[in-house]
């Protein structure tokens, strides 16, 4: 059993009082009506005389962040899901056994108020409490300085603090979900149907990525946890739902770092007789329109950058970026050793199974990614790194995809979809060439996609946009530990 320090201990000698005056230290249920912040949008400006001839009652809950004791009557910070107000107490308000029960309040007990709205001498808004109901006591003391940890990892492992102490956390926590409504709203009112696909699946596929590998007991099977959604949405563009999306998990099994956790959420569409270009629309348009209906503007600071995102992002080829950053145009790169002795004269590491494309988007990587500020939209990627895209018609050794760049990160893929399954099974079957070279990342050959495709899927687009990374970009966060509310940590050990 673990030692409890004096603070714990003095908690549990009130838990025992509170239960000897026939009261429940962890409550009961507790009708709130109203919420600090409404209360102070909605009494704005009112002055002491108005307050006193309404008679504005309120009923509150939350925890108590600061108490100021003197004698008879005190001040305290109540917190509640939209903020702080402060509460007068007084033993001529609520009696002499209520306020012995105030006065064995510590900060971080949970209480509920019901009183009239006044104004203090220096102006502030504050409850004057009429009713005073304990409801959970707080068996350990907060941190004082929650910021001031050394070790600021305990900020994610116990994040039910970080909310209580952080408003920014607070802050980011309720934005995630309306980010989320916003891109639903969105699609909707567009006409998409948002759909369910499965987790679990026998077939590496749709993403170059290595996955979380687990065992089905009843089939004495291993399945993957999926790193794409992609290829069930894209089965139902066969079957005639023709614009779909999935918001949902996705898993990989690779490093953890300031832009990646194992586990994130994903949004995919797709969207039957449209392309690359209706994809850049609506990807621009999802980013655009959370913005304003989240923060009320276009502009964001992120990553020490003042970034606009307003819609009219920049549209240009891949190839064309790395000839502004280098000199080099890889149109003109006939062969293969060519591409080679640039990458050897440039310093660019090539792998075993490079081709011609995994050089090119090597330079890319390398010379031009991290430059990239202001939202950009890069297409034309090598068709050896885009297995399910559709070739450029103009340079077959080119496809119609695109990746969106902001402040050096990428925020979404898409493609004009490969609908020709010929086509896509030798794009698997080179997937398989590549496996065996050493690519872990490398697709599984997926027949029963292949056969979908012979029953014909329309021309259309797909778009995927990391979720977590949209958030960080709208709420200013650096880390994705900072917008996942529960994300994997290293063990203490």
């Amino acid at each position: 059993m673990r030692e409890f320090s004096e603070q714990e201990l003095v908690r549990r000698e009130k838990l025992n009082k509170i239960r000897d005056w026939g009261i429940d230290p962890f409550g009961h249920k507790y009708d709130v009506t109203d919420y600090s912040l409404d209360i102070k949008e909605k009494y704005a400006g009112l002055n002491h005389e108005k307050f006193e001839e309404k008679n504005i009652m309120v009923r509150v809950a939350g925890r108590i962040m600061f108490i100021r004791k003197m004698g008879k009557a005190s001040f305290f910070s109540l917190k509640d899901k939209l903020g702080n107000i402060q509460v007068y107490i007084s033993i001529n308000d609520i009696g002499e056994e209520a306020y012995s029960l105030f006065k064995s309040a510590d900060i971080g007990d949970i209480v509920g108020v019901y009183g009239k709205l006044m104004l203090t001498g220096t102006g502030e808004l504050t409850i004057k409490c009429l009713e005073y109901t304990h409801l959970v006591k707080a068996l350990r003391p907060l941190p004082e300085k929650y910021h001031g940890l050394n070790d600021i990892e305990e900020r994610f492992r116990r994040r039910y603090v970080d909310l209580i102490m952080n408003d920014d956390a607070r802050r980011v926590a309720f934005a995630r979900p309306k980010i989320i409504r916003s891109i639903q709203h969105y699609l909707d009112n567009l006409g998409y149907v948002e759909v369910e696909t499965p987790i679990l699946g026998t077939i590496l596929g749709g993403a170059a990525a290595k996955p979380f590998i687990t065992h089905h007991n009843a089939l004495n099977i291993d399945m993957y946890l999926r790193i794409a959604l992609e290829l069930n949405l894209k089965r139902l563009l066969v079957g005639g739902m023709d614009a779909v999306y999935e918001m949902g998990r996705t898993f990989r099994n690779e490093g953890m770092d300031k832009k990646h956790n194992p586990e994130f959420t994903m949004l995919e569409l797709y969207k039957a007789f449209s392309d690359l270009e209706g994809m850049m629309d609506i990807c621009e348009g999802i980013i655009s329109n959370c913005a304003m209906e989240l923060n009320g503007t276009y502009e964001v600071d992120f990553l020490g950058h003042h970034i606009s995102l307003k819609p009219g992002f920049r549209r240009v080829h891949m190839v064309d970026l790395i000839k502004e950053a280098t000199g080099i145009d890889f149109f003109q790169v006939k062969t293969l050793e060519e591409a080679k002795e640039l990458a050897v004269q440039n310093d660019v590491l090539i792998e075993e199974h490079f081709g011609f494309g995994h050089i090119v988007n090597a330079f890319f990587e390398k010379f031009v990614e991290d430059t990239i500020i202001e939202p950009t939209f890069v297409f034309g990627h090598p068709i050896e790194i885009s297995p399910l895209a559709k070739k450029d018609p103009n340079d077959p050794r080119f496809t119609q995809r695109f990746e969106l760049f902001i402040a050096g990160n990428e925020f979404a893929n898409a493609f004009t979809e490969l609908n020709d399954p010929i086509d896509q099974y030798e794009r698997f079957e080179n997937q398989l060439k590549e496996k065996e070279l050493g690519n872990d990342e490398a697709n599984d050959m997926d027949i029963d996609f292949v056969e979908a495709l012979e029953y014909g899927m329309p021309p259309a687009g797909g778009l995927g946009m990391g979720i977590d990374r949209l958030v960080m970009l709208l709420t200013g966060s650096e880390t994705i530990r900072e917008v996942i509310l529960f994300p994997l940590m290293k063990p203490r050990d």
